[in-house]
Formats: C-alpha cells, structure tokens, sequence
C-alpha cells in the first residue's frame, strides 16, 4: 500500500464518520434530545472533520494538483462551502424544525454531490462547460 492510498483510506473513513455524525445529529436536533449536548456529538464532529481535511490536503500536496485549476477539486471546494452553509442552517441557525430538515436534506444532496465529483474526478456542474 502507497502512502497516497494510504491517506485516501483515511480520508474515505472520515468521509464515513461525517456523513454519519452530521445524520445523527440532525435526527438529535430534530428529536430535541438531551444526547445532542453530550461531548461525542459536540466535540468529535470537529476532530473528524479536521482529519478529513487534513487527509485532503495531504492528498492534493502528493498528487502535485493546483486546487483552484484543477475543476474538479475546485468544484468539490464549492460544494464544501455550500454543505457546511446547509449544515449550518440544520443545526443552528434554522428556526424551524421544517426549515432545519430541509437543510439538512439539501445538505445531504450536495454532500453527494461531492462524492459523485470526487468519484468521476470531473466537474459536473459549476464547470462543466469550460
């Protein structure tokens, strides 16, 4: 095993462990549990989503690729931006139980969004046409 398959291993995991734990909290949030205030569904959310990051940096650092010419990892930024906006709206910022579902659906959407870039390693919307 490379040490670039070896990152990329790690990276799929996290991406795992977050999709998981943003599911879970959203159905806490949505259920108004007392769980959701507990330290695992806090504080380990972060730790994972800063080894997904690092495992993506690490990945575009070995592969040797410009984040921001390359569209496919550009557009897979993008879509992280919007994600994290969505998850914002579904586990703080909405008012609304509807609302924060909503968001949270829409948030799992481009989540696979991402995966599907990241799978092809082509953009499929934002530049598609370039």
């Amino acid at each position: 095993m490379t040490f670039y398959e070896f990152v990329k291993y790690i990276h799929v995991t996290a991406i795992i462990l977050s999709i998981c734990g943003f599911v879970t909290r959203v159905y806490l949030k949505q259920a108004d549990s007392p769980n959701q205030n507990k330290y695992w569904f806090k504080k380990l959310p972060h730790k994972v989503d800063t080894l997904l990051l690092a495992s993506a940096l690490t990945m575009v650092y070995i592969l040797g690729v410009n984040p921001l010419t390359t569209f496919w990892i550009a557009e897979k930024i993008i879509g992280l931006l919007i994600y994290i906006f969505l998850g914002m709206i579904a586990l703080r910022w909405g008012k609304t139980k509807n609302i924060r579902l909503i968001a949270a659906g829409m948030a799992v959407l481009v989540f696979s969004y991402i995966v599907y870039v990241a799978h092809y390693k082509a953009p499929a919307v934002v530049f598609s046409y370039s």
